[in-house]
């Protein structure tokens, strides 16, 4: 003999029934919001965690060794300079690619800043070079960044030094604020 259920049993009655299906569904929308936050932010989050990593086997040292902590981009540098007043010095550490370098001895370089500025580097006490062929390699600076006025001579020295034509040259005919940085250390990517 079969049996037949029909009616379900009920140990509630029809109010508590709907305040506990009313609860049921809103915990399952909390949970499916936070379930689509986490997938939403969670990438997110390890994917900056991941790009902060610094692995020294992955550079070339020259200058002093220093600590990589606070790497600032290239963006945030052009702010750093723009903040600055001639005679202002800060120390930091930047990251950026290098634009150019002296092609006699590679005792100064040029690094991108945001837009088309760029910072022009030097070396701390004359103490170490970078490579001639260093130019578009990733490098991160530390030391002094601060703003100078180049003179007309010293823009025209550098000018022949990043290998200029005599004509480029005799174009420089006034002082120009530089974005300047000294080095005390660097790091270039492999």
């Amino acid at each position: 003999m079969k049996s037949k259920i029909t009616t379900p049993v009920s140990f509630f009655g029809p109010a508590q029934e709907y305040h506990i299906n009313n609860y049921l569904r809103t915990s399952i929308k909390i949970n499916f919001i936070l379930l689509m936050l986490l997938l939403w932010i969670g990438p997110t989050v390890m994917a900056q965690k991941k790009s902060k990593v610094f692995e020294s086997k992955d550079y070339a040292l020259f200058g002093d060794k220093f600590k990589v902590t606070k790497i600032y981009s290239k963006n945030e540098m052009l702010k750093k300079y723009k903040k600055l007043k001639k005679g202002d010095t800060i120390t930091v550490q930047f990251q950026s690619n290098i634009k150019q370098v002296c092609k006699k001895k590679g005792c100064w370089m040029k690094m991108e800043l945001a837009g088309d500025n760029e910072s022009f580097v030097k070396f701390k006490d004359y103490g170490f070079f970078v490579p001639l062929n260093a130019d578009n390699s990733q490098a991160i600076v530390n030391g002094k960044a601060f703003v100078d006025v180049e003179s007309v001579e010293s823009l025209k020295h550098y000018a022949k030094d990043g290998g200029k034509s005599a004509a480029e040259i005799a174009k420089i005919t006034k002082p120009e604020v530089t974005f300047s940085f000294l080095a005390d250390g660097v790091y270039i990517k492999k």
